[in-house]
């Protein structure tokens, strides 16, 4: 016999001996924890989540952009020949790991290049170009936990494939910037080019020569990435590497004439649109797979360099990369968990679609009868409304009216069901009004158009 078994025995017979009640034994039963770095999004919460996702919406419909359902498991290939082997997403934060055909997948730590792998595999360049596309959903990475980072975070983002124009940049950074600005959040979009690379490759001599003078200065992660991955020493935000990286040199003097060319067509039509930006020499984002234009954006006031809400850029060469014919690409991503974050940093609460501003309150089994019937009325009007059925007492039900901030109050009590009328109550005056339970669906609706 198991051990299990036996244990499981042996305590049935104590509850039975000693007439313990089941209930003290469950009681031991440790409950389980979230894991580390995870998170759940609760009620009060979805509030943010909801207006971040209407705004993402709107703003995809205004500007033509089509909504992709992408899948949380891909094959690792795709991130080690997209993302790079030596980068730190790479390197130490995949959650990767053999499926049960032995085949090697992770759960996708970013989706530029799943959407880029789907572009190639559903023959999306045979489709008019450029295509847009949008998403939205968790991302993976095993890093450290802190304030505003997790190990499954939720990001929405927008990507164009099929257009080498620098206006589609411009177009990317102003859908950003607006979004941030729309929900009342003031960003800075840092932007900067990193050329061809050919461009780079002649930049990264410079760069290695003038951070082997400050060797001593640096973290050990940056003296492996000098040999391996030079430019990932500029995205490094330990302290004493920030301070060597200020004196850096820049890349923008090793720019082609096309990539500086189509920089200055970039900022010119960020002008032209009125988006905040600022010049950001040493910004070359995370991942290998960017050329010519990177942008993030932070907070206005901060430098970034720990608060970025979000990123992005061109990326010319991942779709030939990934095994399909050459094709230029420009995309960002934003982290939904820091933007909520900004939102109640200012002390934000959105509005959303859709909100209730009625509550139906019932007293008595029978005006919870005609009540459920009422509801199902409004519902089909296309009115929301809030209820709590589960609760029988009045006062229990206008406090929960009180915390949903409706606008009016519908009251059914005994009486009410008997007189076929029903109560109105204005939660702002505190006026009442009795009315014809077949015309409260009208006569509400008229209220809250006037």
């Amino acid at each position: 016999m198991a051990k299990k078994e036996e244990k499981e025995i042996l305590e049935e017979l104590v509850v039975e001996e000693k007439k313990i009640d089941p209930a003290a034994l469950v009681k031991k039963i440790k409950t389980p924890q979230l894991l580390r770095g995870f998170h759940d999004v609760l009620a009060e919460d979805q509030v943010y989540w909801e207006a971040i996702r209407q705004k993402v919406n709107s703003l995809a419909f205004a500007y033509s952009f089509d909504r992709m359902e992408l899948p949380i498991l891909e094959p690792t290939e795709l991130f080690v020949r997209s993302v790079g082997k030596q980068t730190d997403i790479v390197e130490k934060e995949m959650f990767q790991f053999q499926d049960q055909s032995g085949a090697n997948v992770v759960l996708r730590p970013e989706a530029t290049a799943s959407t880029a792998r789907a572009y190639i595999e559903h023959g999306m360049v045979d489709r008019p170009q450029p295509v847009k596309l949008f998403y939205e959903g968790p991302m993976f990475r095993y890093d450290r936990p802190q304030a505003g980072r997790y190990r499954q975070f939720n990001q929405f983002g927008f990507e164009t494939f099929g257009s080498d124009e620098a206006i589609i940049d411009a177009q990317l950074i102003l859908i950003a910037d607006r979004f941030f600005r729309e929900l009342g959040i003031p960003v800075t979009m840092q932007v900067n080019s990193i050329g061809t690379t050919e461009t780079r490759n002649e930049y990264k001599i410079e760069l290695v020569a003038y951070y082997r003078t400050h060797r001593n200065e640096i973290c050990e992660d940056c003296k492996r990435r000098l040999t391996r991955n030079p430019l990932r020493v500029l995205d490094c935000k330990v302290e004493g590497c920030r301070a060597v990286t200020a004196n850096a040199p820049q890349i923008i003097d090793w720019l082609d004439e096309s990539s500086k060319e189509h920089f200055m067509r970039v900022l010119e039509y960020l002008e032209e649109v009125d988006v905040h930006y600022v010049l950001a020499p040493h910004l070359v984002r995370g991942l290998d797979y960017y050329s010519r234009t990177v942008f993030e954006i932070v907070p206005e006031g901060t430098d970034g360099s720990q608060s970025a809400l979000g990123g992005g850029g061109r990326y010319d060469g991942l779709v030939e990369l990934l095994g399909g014919r050459p094709t230029p690409a420009c995309g960002f991503a934003i982290g939904i968990e820091r933007t909520v974050a900004a939102l109640k940093e200012r002390q934000i609460l959105p509005e959303v679609r859709g909100r209730r501003d009625i509550f139906l309150a019932q007293l008595g089994d029978v005006a919870r009868r005609k009540g459920l019937a009422l509801f199902e009325a409004f519902r089909q009007e296309g009115v929301p409304v809030a209820e709590a059925f589960g609760k029988s007492a009045l006062k229990a039900q206008l406090e929960l009216a009180d915390k949903y901030q409706v606008k009016y109050t519908l009251i059914l009590g005994q009486k009410e069901v008997l007189d076929g009328t029903i109560i109105i109550r204005d939660m702002e005056s505190g006026v009442q009004e009795t009315v014809d339970m077949n015309k409260v669906v009208g006569i509400i609706k008229k209220k809250l158009t006037e």
